[in-house]
């Protein structure tokens, strides 16, 4: 709906403004007559060139689900209409495309459609495990609950993520401007000696010679190395989109010496928090994996997820194909065995889950105090070297003299 805006007078005289969203100027006008305006000036609001744009709208973080999920479990607690909660958080919510969403969906929920489905036509913003969570919590009559725990469970998640990407971030940063420095000084240190020693007429060191040449090949092929660069990043996404390209790359990522026993323990913290937040919420278990599998994030999990639900359909057990893909370690296939005996495998889902995040938080701290030192090592020795190299001449030149 076209949003207006007006100002006017109030009944003590004193000017006010303001915005209200009708479906025409006629019931703005009556909206605005309802408050007590005199003589209001009402006019369309203008819409802005770049809002059918996606590149330009402002993307719907996660931390911005979070804050919608507990005020409307706390609304819906309080005994507010879901139609009526829905309108009180797109209202007050800064996210323009956001408020969209919530608006649209509120005006489906109106017209009979259900929240879950409602949701459902807005996949980039509440995903599969989302909608499910909601159809389970309305079918159960428990939507607040299930809106608490879906809001418990996103900001362990977000927790998780920001414990990776914290991890990552001191790496790469380094990386980076060892990069920036290293072409930097092939770029215009080196020349500037290398001028100066060709005026020597001696012949070079070895070191020094090798630094020289490398420079030389970096300027007049610069343009070839940054075609090659952007090469090989472009081939490695364009094998990471396709099906076989990711599922070699993910089993690789799990392989890795450093990386993969991390990527596993946030793998398996991941699945079994999934999957006990939404047994827990009355989820059907087969619908719970088809959900879990899709959300892993590595394809060898999820095609050993996806068998694990083939072998449930067929009446077996959930611990036996979960040992049997090889991809969880026995600890977890053991528990989830004694859950699903005693009757109690969300709940030992969730122990497990608060287990593996400690083994994450454990295993990044390990990482992070191992990465530091070798980057030390690394730029010292690149960076050092370089100017040992550049300075032998120099200390030749200095041996002969004397």
């Amino acid at each position: 709906m076209p949003i207006y805006t007006w100002k006017g007078v109030n009944s003590y005289g004193d000017k006010r403004k303001g915005e209200v969203e009708a479906p025409d100027q006629t019931a703005a006008l009556a909206h605005v007559k309802r408050l007590r305006i005199t003589d209001p000036i009402i006019k369309e609001k203008p819409k802005d060139i770049f809002g059918n744009i996606s590149f330009f709208k402002p993307k719907v973080s996660g931390k911005d689900i979070v804050i919608f999920t507990r005020q409307l479990s706390t609304m819906i607690d309080a005994g507010l209409p879901l139609v009526q909660g829905l309108e009180i958080l797109a209202k007050q919510q800064d996210n323009s495309t956001f408020k969209t969403v919530l608006t649209e969906i509120k005006s489906d929920v109106e017209t009979g459609t259900t929240f879950a489905d409602a949701m459902r036509k807005h996949p980039k913003v509440f995903d599969n495990l989302f909608s499910n969570m909601i159809e389970a919590g309305e079918t159960g009559g428990i939507l607040d609950t299930i809106l608490g725990r879906l809001a418990v469970f996103m900001e362990k998640s977000m927790a998780l993520k920001k414990k990776i990407k914290g991890a990552m971030t001191y790496p790469t940063i380094c990386l980076a401007i060892a990069g920036l420095i290293l072409v930097v000084i092939l770029t215009f240190v080196i020349p500037v000696f290398e001028e100066m020693f060709s005026s020597f007429g001696s012949a070079l060191p070895l070191p020094t010679q090798i630094v020289v040449n490398m420079s030389n090949g970096f300027k007049s092929n610069v343009i070839w190395f940054a075609m090659g660069l952007f090469l090989i990043i472009f081939t490695i996404k364009k094998i990471y989109a396709s099906e076989k390209g990711r599922v070699k790359m993910d089993a690789m990522f799990l392989k890795m010496p450093i990386a993969g026993p991390l990527i596993k323990k946030v793998a398996v913290s991941k699945f079994t928090r999934t999957l006990s937040t939404m047994l827990q919420s009355g989820v059907p278990i087969l619908d719970a994996l088809q959900v879990v599998a899709k959300t892993s994030g590595n394809k060898v999990i999820e095609a050993a997820v996806f068998r694990v639900a083939e072998s449930i359909a067929e009446g077996r057990p959930i611990a036996e194909p979960l040992e049997e893909s090889g991809v969880f370690p026995n600890m977890v296939v053991q528990m989830i065995n004694v859950g699903e005996s005693v009757g109690a495998l969300d709940n030992m889902l969730a122990k497990i889950a608060d287990f593996y995040d400690g083994e994450v938080d454990q295993a990044v701290e390990n990482l992070t105090a191992m990465i530091e030192p070798l980057m030390m090592v690394v730029l010292g020795g690149m960076i050092g070297g370089l100017v040992v190299a550049m300075y032998l001449p120099i200390f030749s030149m200095a041996s002969v003299i004397n």
